[in-house]
């Protein structure tokens, strides 16, 4: 009767890792002699430990992040050592916290998909960070939909929960002016206040191509640039060396499986 007692008095608190546990860690503290502050401290510990690892899946699976692209799975030789040293310190969460931007620039096959995903995961698993990551032309659609709907401001209070939005390759989307001009409207509203990580096969002189205007280019960019670590990706296509690699152990008779996504 006493322990229906306590189980239900654990559920109203919502404490049911130690409900679960707390007669295995008594047995425990019996065996190794623990004191009455000992036993409770494992006992919170256990509670906040699987509290953790609730909020880390429930991240994982809000944040919409591409399955298999993670820091143990990337390239990271393939960066200069100055960037290497630059993801280390991303990987720390600081600049989430200052509400800096990350941008990832390169050629395509580069890997800045994989990286900014990988970022993304482990600043989950790490910081609980909240993440969204997405397409830039799927962001697009969202807010003209919102808009439309004339729910943008719920749209883009909703968007400003995450701690982190992971805008994936920017230099596809060739808007029209409305999409250009509701894509400034998020990117101003994230200003200072959220961090963003922006990947692009365009540099910044290029950008007219995403704007259109000058002046909105201009005004984009210095947003974008002011509070912000830029990781240039270099050297030779991911899937191109993974594809030649490929087809070099089929000319071999090694393999028949297909490539492996980068």
């Amino acid at each position: 009767m006493e322990n229906a007692s306590l189980a239900i008095l654990l559920r109203s608190l919502r404490l049911p890792a130690i409900g679960r546990q707390y007669e295995a860690l008594s047995r425990t503290a019996l065996d190794q002699n623990w004191s009455h502050v000992q036993y409770l401290q494992a006992l919170i510990e256990t509670e906040c430990q699987e509290r953790a690892t609730h909020r880390q899946q429930r991240l994982l699976h809000q944040s919409g992040l591409p399955e298999g692209k993670c820091m143990a799975t990337f390239k990271m030789n393939a960066l200069p050592v100055k960037n290497r040293a630059l993801v280390g310190q991303l990987l720390e969460g600081q600049f989430v916290r200052q509400a800096r931007n990350v941008l990832l620039f390169g050629l395509p096959g580069r890997g800045k998909t994989h990286l900014a995903a990988a970022i993304g995961r482990e600043l989950i698993m790490r910081h609980s960070v909240s993440v969204w990551f997405t397409t830039t032309f799927n962001l697009v659609q969202k807010l003209l939909v919102a808009k439309s709907a004339l729910r943008i401001d719920k749209e883009l209070a909703r968007l400003d929960k995450f701690d982190l939005v992971i805008m994936d390759d920017i230099g596809y989307v060739q808007q029209s002016r409305e999409e250009m001009e509701i894509l400034f409207t998020f990117l101003a509203e994230r200003y200072e206040r959220r961090s963003l990580i922006i990947t692009s096969n365009l540099v910044f002189s290029e950008w007219d191509r995403i704007f259109k205007d000058p002046m909105t280019t201009l005004a984009a960019v210095d947003r974008l640039v002011h509070h912000a670590d830029i990781v240039a990706m270099t050297g030779e296509s991911v899937r191109g060396g993974a594809a030649a690699a490929h087809m070099k152990n089929l000319a071999a008779g090694k393999t028949t499986e297909a490539p492996p996504s980068p």
